[in-house]
């Protein structure tokens, strides 16, 4: 599902990029589907420059410049791209009406939208699709985005003379490439947790065929921002231990008990969202969960496993999608490809 940025143009030979922008870097996949599924043609990745810079105007800099890095790397050569939106910001929401005609049925999305997104319906962008649920109602999801969100990815990829054609939302690119590769029986519900350095995404599609999007406002920035304070070291030295790239001149450094701390708040925020979804939806319970992003950190996805009421596993899309890039693309994904099942969503949708 995309926000309304289809463009009206004959593309279903040309590939597009999957682009997703996030605030402590930029990743780039370009897919090509032959008769055997999906094959990753390029890859980049590239850091944004002081992810945690709090000047706007730099913070812009550095991402436009983490684009540009990522392209020259990449040697993509489409122009088209897909870019994905998370956070507070954006709303996914699935409704159910009595029967209507056709002709109605906008009005009452937006109707609809206004009473259940936490931001202003009028300065956003609404979109939805129906699913079919026989002729005694009317079902389908809307996704809802500001319109300041979607022109701020928009304008990141005119500076780098990208034209975004389509707009889409990060937890059902997720559940695109899930869904994709990852065949679960019809009653039984998975998970992708995606844990960015801002955001971290819990997407969900249940047996009734509706997902469930949570963005959390807590991630790997704050993660490692914390055990540095409460280790007393750099932030980088941080990033290095969790990565098991730690310096040789530097002490092996023992992260368990502050991993675990750091992570209370967010196993809270995703076992309280797991006990709504089971109460409030009519789907069947989540059975695994599958996470990504953040995930190789040392002994991440063990602690979740170990501390939430779901079975708990690691997952990289590119186990299962080949590849048929150079050398630099293949080392890409074998060394981050967790982190970059947003950007493989994105470049499966067709415009």
């Amino acid at each position: 599902m995309g926000l309304d940025f289809k463009r009206l143009l004959n593309l279903e030979e040309t590939q597009v990029l999957g682009l997703d922008i996030g605030s402590s870097a930029v990743r780039i996949i370009q897919l090509r589907k032959d008769d055997d599924g999906y094959v990753v043609t390029a890859a980049g990745i590239a850091d944004v420059a002081n992810g945690v810079e709090t000047n706007q105007k730099q913070k812009s800099v550095n991402t436009v410049n983490a684009i540009r890095e990522c392209l020259r790397s990449s040697g993509v050569q489409s122009r088209l791209a897909i870019c994905g939106v998370c956070g507070p910001e954006v709303a996914v929401r699935y409704f159910k009406f009595p029967f209507m005609p056709s002709e109605e049925l906008h009005g009452a999305v937006l109707l609809e939208a206004s009473q259940v997104c936490p931001f202003n319906i009028d300065d956003s962008s609404v979109d939805y699709q129906l699913i079919p649920n026989g002729k005694e109602s009317v079902c389908g999801v809307l996704v809802a985005a500001t319109n300041k969100l979607i022109e701020r990815k928009r304008q990141f990829a005119r500076e780098v003379d990208l034209d975004c054609v389509l707009m889409d939302v990060d937890g059902l690119a997720l559940l695109n490439c899930f869904g994709e590769y990852e065949k679960s029986k019809a009653d039984r519900t998975s998970a992708i947790l995606n844990v960015g350095s801002s955001y971290t995404t819990l997407a969900i599609m249940g047996s009734n065929a509706l997902p469930f999007i949570r963005d959390i406002a807590y991630a790997g920035m704050e993660i490692v921002e914390e055990i540095a304070n409460d280790k007393g070291v750099a932030i980088e030295t941080v990033k290095r231990a969790l990565l098991g790239r730690g310096n040789s001149a530097e002490p092996e450094m023992d992260l368990g008990d502050s991993l675990e701390k750091t992570c209370q708040r967010l196993i809270i925020d995703i076992t309280e969202t797991l006990r709504y979804y089971t109460t409030q939806e009519k789907s069947a319970v989540v059975e695994k969960i599958f996470v990504c992003g953040f995930a190789p950190a040392k002994g991440f996805v063990e602690l979740l496993d170990s501390r939430l009421p779901v079975k708990t596993v690691l997952w990289n899309p590119f186990d299962k999608i080949p590849c048929d890039g150079d050398q630099n693309c293949r080392n890409i994904l074998r060394e981050n490809g967790h982190a970059m099942a947003v950007a493989a969503g994105l470049a499966m949708r067709s415009i």
